[in-house]
């Protein structure tokens, strides 16, 4: 066995150096139990590791003994209560260690978004990165969180049209069902039945075709009742939730590329596979941008539903079963009763969804003002992508309960939030008096003598700069 690390200091351990920084992760294995399925089945797993639990290989002495469990209590929050009383519950078990983090609205999306690192590419999870990080920070040296089930285990709606090309009519009748109930219309499940069989009629091309035409014509799918949500996703591809807000320019150059595209072969036949991959590609992505915009010194952070494993598993699943409302719950339910969990609370798998874009749309009205003076001048406009009026206009509309994609503002927000760090930071590697301080492309790009423009080395070395 080596001997203790002493430090820079002799006599000074790890331990000592993580009091001198202001604390840090708690040694140990942790999980995030925020009532729902996803984070309470990985915290009733890790707790049932062999050995001492929460802890490797049973070493470790204190509060590390169990697992530690976190648990984020939004103070501005409503209707919580039976998510937070289903956590509760959960955490009773004598091998968690439960530990609750309140916040109230310094830790709404939006907030303090001057400070944070630079990530390597922009994404949603900046703007509500310092949210997890205020719950990250309690947990454990090896935390597991639940993100991605939503897209790994639940089935896209396009999926009812690969069954629909399968010929398997009667598994949609459930889904059909509890979408008409949720939404009160009666005609929903003819009108998503046709919307479907069009679907599973459509070719690849013509299906990418379709979508160029709508984003070279302005057409985006409305926002609003679940029948429009889920039509607007019963096609092959679809107008990005921000594609409203810009301009006529970058329109038709994505409607150009889109059309290239569409000529060209492949992989996937089906429009439900197709979504989903490209559902979850997405997600992962993000999510890669999230660990990076919320690191906790010391911290690392497991998400077991997007291991490729377990997306392999996931996809080995009929569609038949991921399209039934509550699938997932009863998955998880079936994973965890395999491992011998079997008493759960009452509620559990109920779905969370919609907290999260209440907190979304509170943080919005909070900090509308810094928002729209950080579109004042914003980078995307001086790059012909948006027009600053524009977005600044559906802010102040979105901030008064118009009914607009969030997801969209939230994408242009965090680009340009994204965009201000790397100019301010580029360069700030070169140390001394006489180092210049160094920009991307500094002095623009200059036109050669023979008329055409010169490209930056910067982008010469990319193999995106086209």
């Amino acid at each position: 066995t080596p001997l203790p690390d002493p430090g820079p200091v002799p006599g000074m351990g790890p331990a000592e150096r993580r009091a001198a920084r202001g604390g840090g992760p708690a040694p140990g294995i942790g999980a995030d139990l925020s009532g729902g399925s996803a984070s309470a089945t990985l915290a009733l797993l890790a707790a049932g590791l062999p050995g001492v639990p929460g802890t490797i290989l049973g070493h470790g002495t204190g509060a590390g003994e169990r697992l530690l469990a976190v648990t984020f209590n939004d103070l501005l929050a409503q209707d919580r209560e039976p998510e937070l009383e289903r956590a509760g519950a959960i955490a009773a078990n004598p091998r968690l260690h439960h530990v609750v983090v309140a916040a109230g609205e310094e830790a709404l999306p939006y907030a303090d978004l001057e400070t944070g690192p630079l990530t390597d590419e922009p994404g949603p999870s900046l703007i509500t990165a310092e949210r997890h990080r205020r719950r990250l920070s309690s947990g454990s040296a090896d935390h597991f969180v639940g993100d991605g089930a939503r897209q790994v285990l639940d089935a896209h709606p396009a999926r009812l049209a690969d069954l629909l090309m399968d010929r398997r009519r009667r598994h949609l009748i459930r889904p059909v069902t509890a979408l008409a109930r949720a939404d009160g219309s009666l005609l929903l499940p003819f009108t998503l039945y046709r919307a479907a069989r069009r679907l599973s009629r459509t070719p690849y091309r013509a299906g990418i075709e379709a979508t160029a035409e709508a984003l070279l014509h302005h057409r985006f799918p409305p926002e609003g009742t679940t029948l429009d949500v889920t039509l607007a996703a019963l096609t092959w591809a679809r107008p990005g939730p921000a594609a409203r807000w810009l301009t006529g320019e970058a329109l038709a150059e994505v409607s150009l590329r889109l059309q290239a595209s569409a000529s060209r072969p492949t992989s996937v036949q089906r429009p439900g596979e197709a979504r989903a991959r490209a559902s979850l590609a997405r997600y992962a992505s993000d999510h890669r941008v999230f660990e990076q915009a919320a690191e906790v010194r010391s911290q690392r952070l497991h998400a077991p539903f997007l291991d490729n494993q377990v997306v392999r598993a996931s996809r080995a699943l009929p569609e038949s079963l991921r399209v039934q409302p509550g699938a997932r719950s009863e998955i998880l339910r079936k994973v965890l009763s395999g491992a011998g969990v079997r008493d759960l609370p009452t509620g559990w798998g109920a779905t969370s969804q919609a907290s999260s874009a209440a907190a979304l749309r509170t943080g919005l009205r909070s900090s509308v003002s810094t928002l729209i003076e950080l579109f004042d001048a914003p980078l995307l406009a001086d790059a012909g992508l948006i027009e600053a009026r524009v977005v600044r206009k559906a802010l102040r509309a979105a901030s008064e309960g118009e009914p607009l994609p969030l997801d969209g503002l939230a994408d242009l927000i965090s680009t340009e939030l994204w965009l201000r760090r790397l100019l301010s930071r580029r360069g700030t590697c070169w140390t001394g008096t006489a180092a210049p301080r160094q920009r991307a492309v500094a002095g623009g790009v200059v036109p050669s003598q023979s008329g055409i423009r010169s490209t930056p080395r910067s982008a010469l070395s990319s193999p995106t700069g086209d």
